[in-house]
């Protein structure tokens, strides 16, 4: 493991971890409390788990790796379930497909939250009772855990609004109450903050927990560059829309302007045209994980892939800043937006910072094995858990992927 990720766990006394952990594994069944059992097995598309896979994973995972590798005489409650829960550890087994995890109507949704019970039990007695090497192996692959959880925190909300956005009557995630998801509006004229070119520190430094593809810290050369200090609004991708933006294919990627055609892709994902038989009055809707509401223009745009992004870029006459000039700016007075709103795409490929190494044993497999073909996005969003954000956290997703809460922050170089 990394010095950062084992000094951060060894600075976290037990009752403080057993706590935490408790909070973060009750966070995650507060997420699934409002949806059914139907809605927590189906699965609309491979990227998009089933919220029961989700609960089942997060346990997978701290009975796997650590319970399994350092808890003395742990019993596994079924192991079958190293099979069915396993998300790509290629070194810890084989895998059920993913995109078939919505086919495992068995075991129920009870026995998953008994998986759970059994695995909290089994975790509090570690925590308690571990002395030793035991726990000095433990203790950063629990921290790791929880950061891990937050992470599948993220996507059951992400995935269940895809699922709930498959159904024709658009049900609301949680019915006649609105969840605390509500963006804030940034400064109603864009403004452009100047960056100037200079060598920039990136990467985490420090004792707090970071995961190994944010490191080693290490030193970029910028060019001088502008960025805008707020995310572009719905209400200004309205006006793309309205312009013709997804009907100009000089504004588009190659790529971008081929899955345009495949996918009929006329405006972001879950936007309601005002000519569709779904739309309740004849004006732009959003659907939503509080349902179907009227467009909010001053809110971030969000949902869009980076082929979207891009578009509107260059439609606007700026581009998508690297994450390197995010990262620099992201200290800049003045920035608005930067987490807690829509994860920003940025123009660079998800690659290792000079001096990569992955962490040791099955968890190895966590980042680097997907430096490639992917695009880094930064900051957060609304449904990014909070705590569980900072300035060098790298987000990644393939270029077509929209069904995150990703959004825009624009940038130009200085001359323009």
């Amino acid at each position: 493991m990394t010095v950062s990720l084992a000094a951060h766990a060894a600075a976290h006394p037990r009752a403080a971890l057993q706590d935490r952990y408790a909070a973060v594994r009750a966070h995650t069944l507060s997420l699934a409390a409002p949806l059914s059992e139907e809605d927590q097995c189906v699965q609309p598309m491979p990227d998009a788990s089933p919220t029961k896979w989700h609960l089942a994973h997060t346990s997978w995972f701290f009975e796997a790796v650590v319970l399994c590798e350092h808890a003395k005489g742990y019993e596994p409650f079924d192991a079958r379930f190293f099979h069915l829960f396993n998300s790509y550890y290629e070194s810890l087994g084989p895998r059920h497909p993913r995109p078939q995890r919505g086919l495992l109507t068995r075991p129920s949704l009870a026995q998953v939250h008994r998986y759970r019970a059994h695995v909290d039990a089994a975790m509090a007695r570690f925590i308690e009772t571990a002395t030793g090497p035991e726990w000095d192996a433990a203790a950063p692959l629990m921290e790791l855990g929880l950061n891990h959880e937050q992470q599948h925190q993220e996507l059951v909300l992400t995935d269940i609004l895809y699922t709930l956005g498959c159904n024709p009557l658009l049900p609301a995630y949680r019915a006649g109450e609105a969840p605390p998801l509500r963006l804030a509006s940034g400064p109603s004229t864009a403004g452009w903050i100047d960056m100037q070119g200079d060598v920039a520190r990136i990467g985490h430094a420090g004792e707090g927990f970071a995961f190994d593809n944010e490191t080693p810290r290490h030193e970029v050369l910028l060019q001088p560059f502008r960025i805008a200090d707020r995310l572009v609004t719905c209400g200004e991708f309205a006006e793309f829309i309205a312009d013709g933006g997804y009907e100009k294919p000089s504004l588009w990627l190659s790529d971008g302007w081929a899955a345009v055609q495949a996918n009929g892709w006329r405006h972001p994902l879950y936007w309601i045209a005002p000519d569709d038989p779904r739309a309740p009055a004849p004006h732009w809707q959003v659907f939503g994980l509080d349902g179907v509401r009227p467009l909010d223009a001053e809110a971030p745009v969000t949902h869009l892939s980076y082929y979207e992004a891009a578009a509107y870029a260059e439609w606007a006459g700026a581009r998508l800043p690297t994450e390197f000039e995010w990262e620099a700016a992201s200290a800049a007075p003045g920035m608005h937006q930067l987490t807690g709103h829509a994860w920003q795409w940025t123009r660079s490929s998800y690659d290792p910072y000079p001096g990569f190494r992955p962490w040791a044993g099955a968890v190895a497999e966590y980042n680097g094995k997907f430096m490639v073909g992917q695009l880094v996005l930064r900051g957060s969003s609304s449904a990014t858990p909070a705590g569980h954000e900072r300035a060098t956290y790298r987000n990644f997703f393939p270029p077509a992927a929209r069904w995150q809460f990703s959004g825009i922050r624009l940038a130009k170089d200085a001359a323009c």
